[in-house]
């Protein structure tokens, strides 16, 4: 049985300011709740529309005490600009005051101006993401004393307050070199919207190789991936979506700035259409069809769903509503999954 999770962008649209933003956040996650879904995950961005909030782990401190079933997860919480220990502290703090609900999923983010801003840098983003995961994933692994000498961080033996739980961390991978090391770690993989599922197919495969030969039973990981879910009838609603979303990217993720200057742009307008074409988009029926497809090709049961395209609150609490109508046959409750 699969697992449908709502993943909440907390993107500035049009008419909206930042703050109202947030507030969407809390109410779509009450909503998916109410809905019948399993959970939501909470995207973290710093100094640009595509995403208002800044702090994953604090938006999801907000959803948990906010909600009262669903699993509550980030994606991601950037690792590159945040030390390990710090993330750990907050992390082992939720899984404490909501034991079994919380998901914390880590990336290494991108080339921006986040990394100067917060003094982190770009060689810790480009050499550093595998010694910070390490330290984050031994912080939380139940040790109650942790010390640390590496390039990038040096720690001495300090006590852990709060213990870990011993959770898994998700990783987001878009490389094979990603998939790998969260593979040696035996921590489950957190896959894009950006890529089809044989390349999903192939990361997993890295994954399992690298998982196996460090001993960890493959089938004990619940990896998750992320997929467009918008349930439109006609091509009228899809031409909404397509052109709320492409606006979103074009100026939210046009607000980037980049430390590597050249980077090649994307053309936004191009990729909205491959996401409508390539996922659940369309009548209700079809939206269940596809996420089904991509669940039993690539053994990923658990799918989170970017439900904002549309922008408007009402139409993406609609959406969040039939998406949970169309799914109740196919997903499991939280109490299912943890069975």
């Amino acid at each position: 049985m699969s697992a449908h999770d709502v993943f909440l962008l907390g993107g500035v649209f049009p008419g909206a300011a930042p703050a109202e933003a947030l507030r969407r956040v809390v109410s779509y996650a009450r909503r998916a709740e109410a809905a019948g879904l399993d959970g939501a995950w909470v995207a973290e961005h710093h100094f640009i529309d595509y995403g208002a909030n800044p702090s994953a782990t604090l938006m999801a401190a907000h959803l948990l005490a906010a909600t009262t079933r669903i699993q509550i997860g980030t994606a991601v919480a950037v690792l590159s600009s945040r030390h390990p220990v710090a993330l750990g502290e907050e992390a082992a703090t939720l899984d404490a005051l909501a034991p079994g609900r919380f998901r914390l999923g880590v990336g290494r983010g991108g080339p921006w101006i986040d990394l100067d801003v917060f003094g982190s840098g770009l060689d810790r983003y480009e050499r550093g993401f595998e010694e910070g995961l390490r330290l984050l994933s031994r912080w939380l692994s139940g040790e109650t004393e942790v010390g640390h000498t590496g390039e990038f961080f040096d720690v001495l033996p300090v006590r852990v307050m709060p213990p870990g739980s011993g959770a898994p961390i998700w990783v987001a991978a878009t490389s094979p070199d990603t998939a790998r090391l969260a593979g040696r770690l035996g921590l489950p993989l957190l896959l894009g919207m950006h890529a089809p599922d044989e390349d999903h197919i192939a990361l997993l495969d890295a994954w399992r190789r690298e998982a196996e030969a460090g001993g960890f039973d493959p089938g004990a990981a619940e990896h998750v991936s992320t997929h467009l879910a918008q349930v439109a009838d006609g091509p009228a609603a899809v031409g909404r979506l397509r052109a709320s979303l492409t606006e979103l990217l074009t100026r939210g993720v046009g607000q980037y700035v980049s430390l590597k200057p050249g980077r090649a742009q994307r053309d936004h307008a191009a990729y909205v259409d491959w996401m409508i074409e390539r996922h659940a988009v369309g009548a209700a029926g079809h939206v269940a069809e596809r996420l089904a497809a991509s669940a039993e090709a690539t053994g990923v049961a658990r799918q989170l769903l970017l439900v904002e395209g549309l922008g408007d609150p009402e139409a993406v609490g609609d959406n969040i509503a039939a998406l949970g109508e169309a799914l109740s046959g196919t997903a499991c409750t939280t109490a299912e999954a943890a069975a």
